[in-house]
């Protein structure tokens, strides 16, 4: 289920963000830097490394399953405050499926490359999930991390 979005409802504390881009490695540095940059602004620093770690992992993963599948769509990840201290991470990507938790407790670290994304995403956010946007193709996956 994805998360409800009530920003036009809420005076804006702080600034929530988007940032649409082609599905290209490179960019995932640039998703990392404007989550970044909103922490910052907002005054939140105590929950970066947590938020730029699951940003970098979401982001990475989006831009992987695009790749993989040959679709061409953007790669959208939209930021928000639905509470002053609480931060909602949503990467959007066109490819079709769902991703999968690869990496379970009884893995060992050396026995896949890739995989632990979501897995990392589980255990740290607060709160996550995957959802499906619209008619076509594509899919969400979201966090939330507050302080």
């Amino acid at each position: 289920m994805c998360p409800s979005t009530q920003a036009a409802h809420r005076p804006h504390t702080f600034c929530d963000f988007s940032l649409v881009f082609p599905p290209d490695p490179g960019w995932v540095r640039t998703a990392r830097d404007a989550v970044g940059t909103a922490l910052r602004s907002a005054g939140r620093g105590g929950m970066a490394d947590t938020a730029l770690l699951l940003t970098s992992e979401v982001v990475t993963n989006a831009v992987h399953a695009c790749r993989s599948s040959g679709c061409a769509e953007p790669v959208t990840v939209y930021g928000e405050w639905p509470e002053p201290a609480t931060l909602r991470v949503l990467v959007h990507d066109g490819a079709p499926g769902l991703p999968v938790r690869q990496w379970s407790r009884g893995d060992s670290v050396g026995d896949s490359v890739g995989g632990r994304g979501l897995y990392l995403v589980g255990v740290c956010a607060d709160e996550w999930g995957v959802c499906r946007h619209g008619p076509g193709r594509g899919k969400s996956v979201w966090f939330e991390l507050g302080e």
